[in-house]
């Protein structure tokens, strides 16, 4: 697509993959390679240019003699394609529309005073940029709390700013397969349906896994604290610990004592700073049990879903961290998983 405009359709793939990973900032990444020599870029208008040229991905599977079944993978915007003048192939990278929001960043001081609610707020810095933008509200409830007034300086991350906001609605903001805003709470294998069971043997799609264990990034505590001057609050803070019994991270237990801090200008009570510690323990105090697994591939996998891995023995409920979706027939799907929580 180019200015709304579909350019080009059915794009010869000669190989290529979508990634999904919940621990970066654009959350959908391309890469691709198309054979015909015939679609390198020379001119600013030209399909696979870096002019604002979007590649909308799809994958799927023929069955019979039926149409083919596709699942939407995410709207790309092209960042790079390589080729080789003479014989190609045109190998590019693309990402999905957090980097367009990323790259628009403050020209001057910005501020959310006037926007009476998160989502407004978040809508306004989203559709500065990208004016018809949808923004999807997912959480529990389709909570809306109301929202602080903060200002970021001019040259400051715009995407930053959005997420900051959503943190503050104790959830977190990513963009889709279907190139939406999506502003959703933090996965829990606790609370969360089972989207996928991956297991090995007959029938099974798993073909291997692997497993680590880490004290990296795991926390018994968070502080959260809030400081305004926009609004004219006090500081504040508050402290949410790991008090379970039999946990083992609980605080002051073998583990130690190893908090985690956060800081947002939109914690302006006390009761906003204990809200966001207590949401954000869950995940502080999660295994960082990282198990990586190969599959075939699924399409219609989204990071953050519950998946359920059966192997030997064992059940264990995981959130999907992030996965690679090949573009062609042969390939299989690499996932890292985080947490883990054994089923009966």
């Amino acid at each position: 697509m180019y200015g709304g405009v579909l350019v080009a359709a059915d794009l010869p793939i000669a190989d290529g993959s979508v990634t999904l990973d919940r621990g970066s900032k654009v959350r959908r990444s391309l890469s691709l390679t198309v054979s015909d020599v015939k679609f390198i870029p020379w001119n600013a208008t030209d399909p696979l240019a870096v002019y604002g040229q979007q590649l909308v991905v799809s994958s799927g599977i023929v069955m019979g003699n039926s149409p083919p079944e596709m699942v939407p993978l995410g709207t790309f915007r092209i960042d790079e394609p390589t080729a080789d003048v003479h014989f190609g192939p045109v190998t590019l990278t693309g990402k999905s529309s957090e980097a367009i929001i990323q790259d628009d960043r403050f020209i001057v001081p910005t501020t959310t005073r006037g926007y009476g609610t998160c989502i407004d707020a978040i809508t306004y810095l989203i559709r500065q940029s990208l004016p018809s933008a949808v923004i999807v509200n997912q959480t529990a409830g389709t909570r809306n709390p109301s929202c602080a007034v903060a200002t970021w300086d001019a040259q400051s991350d715009r995407w930053d700013a959005v997420t900051q906001i959503a943190t503050a609605m104790n959830a977190e903001i990513y963009v889709d397969a279907l190139d939406r805003f999506v502003i959703a709470d933090i996965p829990s294998v606790s609370s969360a349906a089972v989207a996928w069971d991956i297991a090995d043997g007959e029938g099974g799609t798993l073909m291997s896994a692997a497993r680590s264990m880490s004290r990296t990034s795991v926390y018994n505590a968070v502080v959260a604290s809030g400081e305004n001057t926009a609004s004219g609050t006090a500081p504040v803070s508050a402290v949410s610990y790991d008090n379970a019994p039999t946990s083992p991270t609980r605080w002051g237990g073998p583990f130690g004592k190893v908090p985690r801090f956060y800081s947002s200008p939109f914690l302006v009570t006390s009761g906003d700073c204990q809200a966001v510690a207590d949401s954000m323990l869950f995940d502080a105090t999660a295994p960082n049990i990282q198990t990586a697994i190969t599959a075939a591939p699924n399409p219609a996998a989204e990071a953050g879903d519950c998946v359920r891995v059966l192997y030997g023995e064992r059940k264990e409920m995981f959130i999907l961290q992030s996965i690679g979706i090949p573009l062609t027939a042969e390939g299989t799907s690499s996932m890292t998983l985080r947490g883990g929580k054994e089923e009966a």
